[in-house]
């Protein structure tokens, strides 16, 4: 009599292949996938907890690190949901500009995410272009926030300074060169037969499945389900914009492919409409003793030097209560709860991130698969462990 047994292999926690300090537990049969339990937690940094004793403001630099390729969205997220809170209402001007640059953000992830996922799949030459066209991005941080990276531009209330002078000149280059250069990567991977063997028919998931576990942003998309929150439940001015949603009922890794290709060109769409409508005025809530002057404002006015001092040294209070504010991340739903005590600090904060949500349902799209599509399965739902872990 044959004894049928399983092997258990320990993928990671420093795998070069998967993203970020992630363990995922494999019980094999043969080659074929019987479990697959990821194990978190390496790389935790505890961001819910300290912001529990930081000032509303000094929260802010923090998300930038939670999901490090999408900083202002994370930006975006917390500050929507204390101005919610705070009840401010941000200028025109201000909400464009979010959009727009939270757009590039959205391009500025999915780039990474393109070269990095083609990599782990054997198509290195991706990461070369795809990093070529992020650089263009983040010389764009560079211009309005002085980083590349960790940008915190986004303020209470709007925006940390306005925007330069040759800012629509240098987001317009980006708009002219990024199209042509998207028919190049589809040019490469889209109809490519090895690439199409790796990611057609790998980490299906049905969409009840999907639903199920949470999915949302391109994951959901790509089972054919058409929900994104800037349509669904619109906030910064995403109501005044004129986009589509790609949606892809392949279920698979290639079809989360298409729809983030099609994201990318929709995301140029929307960052040239806000270029094109962007609105005079100011950049910044005129909110007194609530939002930070302007600090050319505070350097010349005795009465704003006074609010600046105050929020500051004292940080604001707002109203007792709670606020739960979603936004339509690179990787999805992204929320920021909120609960206000009435003092400077935040009594709670919990965030919804779209990473852990999706790696918890890794085994239900690696269970059967080979041992080798684990990779494209990981990559697939693209995933960052500062989110995972914050």
């Amino acid at each position: 009599m044959i004894e049928a047994r399983t092997m258990t292999l320990n993928m990671g926690p420093q795998h070069p292949a998967t993203h970020g300090v992630l363990r995922v537990q494999l019980e094999l049969d043969g080659e074929t996938v019987v479990r697959a339990y990821p194990i978190i937690g390496y790389l935790h940094t505890g961001i819910e907890k300290t912001a529990e004793s930081k000032h509303y403001y000094k929260v802010i630099p923090t998300t930038d690190r939670m999901d490090y390729l999408a900083p202002m969205s994370n930006n975006l997220g917390f500050c929507l949901a204390v101005e919610k809170l705070l009840g401010v209402e941000i200028p025109p001007k201000a909400q464009w500009a979010r959009v727009c640059l939270t757009e590039l953000t959205r391009l500025n992830s999915h780039l990474v995410w393109i070269g990095t996922h083609a990599l782990d799949i054997g198509a290195m030459s991706m990461l070369l272009y795809a990093f070529r066209e992020r650089e263009k991005i983040l010389a764009v941080y560079e211009l309005v926030s002085g980083q590349r990276m960790m940008s915190t531009y986004f303020r209470l209330g709007g925006l940390a300074e306005d925007l330069p002078a040759d800012f629509d000149q240098r987001v317009r280059e980006i708009l002219e060169e990024f199209p042509s250069k998207f028919d190049e990567y589809e040019d490469l991977l889209t109809n490519n037969p090895i690439w199409r063997s790796r990611t057609i028919g790998v980490a299906k998931i049905s969409p009840e499945d999907a639903l199920s576990c949470g999915f949302t942003g391109p994951l959901l998309r790509a089972c054919g389900i058409k929900h994104d929150l800037r349509k669904a439940n619109p906030y910064s001015s995403y109501e005044k914009f004129d986009f589509d949603i790609p949606t892809n009922d392949g279920c698979d890794v290639y079809a989360r492919y298409l729809v983030k290709v099609q994201e990318m060109r929709q995301s140029l769409r929307i960052v040239r409409q806000a270029l094109d409508g962007m609105p005079d005025g100011d950049y910044r809530a005129n909110a007194p003793g609530v939002i930070l002057p302007p600090k050319e404002r505070a350097l010349k006015e005795m009465e704003a030097l006074i609010f600046h001092f105050k929020i500051i040294t004292e940080g604001i209070h707002p109203p007792v209560g709670e606020v739960y504010q979603g936004i339509e991340s690179p990787k999805g739903e992204l929320g920021f709860y909120i609960v206000s005590d009435g003092g400077p600090y935040p009594y709670r904060m919990r965030v919804r991130p779209p990473s852990f949500v999706h790696t918890a349902a890794l085994d239900k799209l690696c269970k059967g698969g080979l041992v080798a599509d684990v990779i494209a399965a990981i990559g697939s739902i693209d995933i960052v462990l500062g989110e995972v872990d914050r």
